[in-house]
């Protein structure tokens, strides 16, 4: 596994532990950031917390309008984390292509999540990806 799959992986792991406890993600995170109990955390983790956490308001709303009907609250909270990384990196960075941000997406359901939820995953971030220009032109406009 590359080094960015595994700060995606760091990064869904904070998002949930947050989501569960109700926790900023980016206070609980900088509280592992230099702690000798925990695995050093890479630049790339810190981003991806950071970003998800300033645009979530924005990632939700995206992810309800287009997950066909299913409410954030009634999503496995690990399928949460993963949209929300995925759609941060979809629209958000610049470096990451469109396919691999949606690919990693997958294989992080799949690792983490249900049988079902790479399909569910693919499909949301899918259907994102097809107005991702326009969405990436709001957004910068």
């Amino acid at each position: 596994m590359g080094a960015r799959s595994k700060a995606r992986k760091r990064a869904v792991d904070v998002l949930f532990e947050a989501d569960q406890r109700n926790l900023d993600p980016v206070t609980l995170l900088s509280g592992r950031v230099g702690s000798p109990d925990v695995p050093p955390v890479n630049d790339y983790t810190v981003t991806l917390v950071e970003g998800v956490t300033s645009h979530r308001d924005r990632i939700d709303e995206l992810i309800i309008e287009h997950s066909e009907g299913w409410s954030l609250s009634r999503m496995p909270a690990v399928d949460r984390a993963v949209l929300r990384l995925g759609l941060f990196e979809l629209l958000w960075a610049s470096d990451v292509p469109d396919a691999v941000a949606i690919d990693e997406a997958i294989e992080l359901a799949k690792a983490l999540s249900t049988d079902d939820s790479p399909r569910f995953v693919n499909g949301v971030l899918g259907r994102i990806a097809g107005i991702a220009d326009h969405l990436r032109a709001a957004n910068n406009g």
